[in-house]
Formats: C-alpha cells, structure tokens, sequence
C-alpha cells in the first residue's frame, strides 16, 4: 500500500475503492453545471483533484466501463498518464461515442485511476535488433 498525497478544491470528492479488491480507485467529475455530451463530441471534464505522486510512480487513468458499454462514454488518450511531476488538477478528455446525448453531472464516477510503479530506461542506439519467431509482425499478424 502507498500513500499519495491530495489536494482537493471545495466540493470536489476524494478518490475511492468501492470494493476491498478495486485495482481502480474512482475519480469524480467537478462541474459548476452539467455537461451535455452529442454522440462524437467532447470534452475537457475537471475532477477538482490534484495528486503528488512519489517519484518512481505514475496514475494511470482510464474509462469506467459501465459507461462506455451503456452509453459509448470514453476517454481519449486511454490510458492517460499522471506522471510524478504534476501537480495540476486532473482533468480528462471524454468522449461521447455513443448514438445519444449524454449529461455529465456534477460528482459523477467518470473515470478510474490506476497508481503504478514505472522504471527508467536508456535507451541505447545500436545497429540492428536481435531476431525473434515475431520480428516485426503487428496489427494481427497472428489471425483471429
């Protein structure tokens, strides 16, 4: 278990687990008033919530996917990435694909944030890679 450090503004409701094995603590929404997403449009949602993260560490942050499978509610550059430098408020880039108009309220679940460990690497230029069974297969090379 770690510790991280929040700060949060008046009104704005802390992250929680909402079962004991959550890997997901859920993040609300902060709004003044609601948010009316059009199918394709969106939106840049504030959470009120700022973090401070140890260094070696980074919150990842995700869609609920209550919402995307129900209403085609996501977010954009899944998953975002909180590094241990920022101090900024969190907010996150939804996106409505679904086929209706949905309304962000005020102190809704809209997201999820995953703290992970991350490690440093060089990166060191050589002349070609070694060959593995793969190579460079991608994008369902494999089949279905």
């Amino acid at each position: 278990m770690i510790t991280i450090k929040i700060t949060l503004k008046h009104g704005a409701k802390k992250p929680d687990y909402l079962t004991p094995s959550a890997s997901g603590a859920d993040i609300y929404t902060f709004l003044d008033e609601p948010v009316t997403l059009q199918p394709f449009q969106r939106a840049l949602i504030p959470t009120g919530l700022s973090i401070e993260l140890p260094p070696g560490y980074e919150a990842q942050i995700r869609p609920r996917s209550g919402l995307a499978i129900n209403h085609g509610i996501s977010l954009l550059n899944t998953p975002g990435t909180i590094d241990a430098d920022y101090r900024g408020e969190i907010q996150l880039i939804v996106i409505n694909l679904g086929d209706k108009p949905f309304t962000i309220e005020n102190n809704m679940r809209i997201a999820q944030m995953i703290i992970a460990q991350t490690v440093p690497a060089t990166f060191t230029v050589v002349a070609e890679l070694s060959d593995t069974k793969r190579n460079n297969g991608g994008f369902g090379h494999t089949g279905l």
